[in-house]
């Protein structure tokens, strides 16, 4: 047992040693790296690093050739063991992505990891934009993807402001994972800002965060649109599945087909499309 610690605190030591050394010596632009966390990876490649993440996790669905790549897994899932094992000079995670019994197993290791905040508003867009771009020495890169996400909102905002709506529709977004697992977006969350971006009126109110989804309440806020994920609108039969979702064949927006869906990733991330998503929101909630 004396032994197999003694080996394994060696082992340990000579890899922090030799991690630490690549880190330092190789540039940044030839870093091996893994990302975990959709929005990191999405601003990571768009800064012009695709080529050079050779893991990531199972939300980093955009572009589609990061799924091919090596899977760590998804938070709770990922163990220090398996990142150690991938040889990446840098790990760049969402901040409370990974564990702290990995984040520590990894600083044991020698294995550098910088966090970054995930944005919930397109400010925070912006600014996670510059500290990705500013930790990978990227400044002009930086300002090219800045520019663009401003000309984006831009379009946004003209969008909004040249078709005005007289009485903003009420927009419920439905997290669903099967008909038993139903949740409503309430404030501060991702679902209430993109939808306030878009020009409609967030339906869930009076409370924070998510909530299970009663008869009562989705009668009683009585929506125009229910806004869902793809992944979500699948997992209970697709739109004609909707109306299994008890009390929505009495509102407006079932009533009227007025069912959305978005991929995930894209709808909530707030990574560098988010303007883009929010526009095709604000042009669907303009439809009817």
């Amino acid at each position: 047992m004396i032994a197999r610690f003694v080996v394994g605190f060696v082992v340990s030591a000579l890899f922090a040693c030799s991690s630490k050394q690549v880190s330092e010596e190789v540039d940044k632009q030839e870093w091996k790296l893994i990302t975990a966390g959709g929005t990191v990876s999405e601003v990571v490649v768009s800064l012009g690093y695709l080529e050079r993440i050779i893991a990531t996790d199972i939300t980093s669905t955009f572009p589609a050739s990061l799924q091919q790549l090596p899977s760590i897994g998804y938070r709770n899932q990922i163990k220090g063991e398996g990142l150690m094992a991938l040889g990446a000079d840098m790990i760049l995670a969402e901040s409370g992505y990974l564990s702290e019994d990995v984040l520590d197993q990894l600083k044991l290791a020698g294995i550098q990891v910088k966090l970054f905040e995930k944005p919930t508003s397109i400010d925070g867009t912006y600014r996670l934009i510059q500290e990705v771009a500013a930790f990978l020495e990227e400044p002009e890169k930086g300002e090219t993807l800045l520019a663009q996400v401003k000309s984006e909102q831009t379009l946004l905002e003209e969008y909004v402001k040249n078709n005005p709506l007289i009485n903003p529709p009420a927009v419920a977004f439905i997290m669903a994972r099967g008909l038993e697992t139903v949740f409503l977006a309430g404030e501060e969350t991702f679902a209430s800002e993109i939808i306030q971006m878009a020009g409609g009126k967030p339906a869930g109110t009076g409370f924070k965060d998510f909530i299970p989804l009663t008869p009562e309440a989705i009668v009683g806020i009585n929506p125009d649109y229910l806004l869902f994920f793809d992944s979500g609108l699948g997992t209970i039969g697709g739109k004609d599945g909707v109306q299994q979702i008890k009390g929505a064949n009495q509102t407006k927006a079932l009533q009227n087909g007025n069912i959305l869906s978005f991929d995930g990733q894209y709808l909530s991330g707030f990574g560098p499309r988010v303007a883009q998503a929010a526009l095709e929101l604000a042009k669907a909630i303009r439809a009817n």
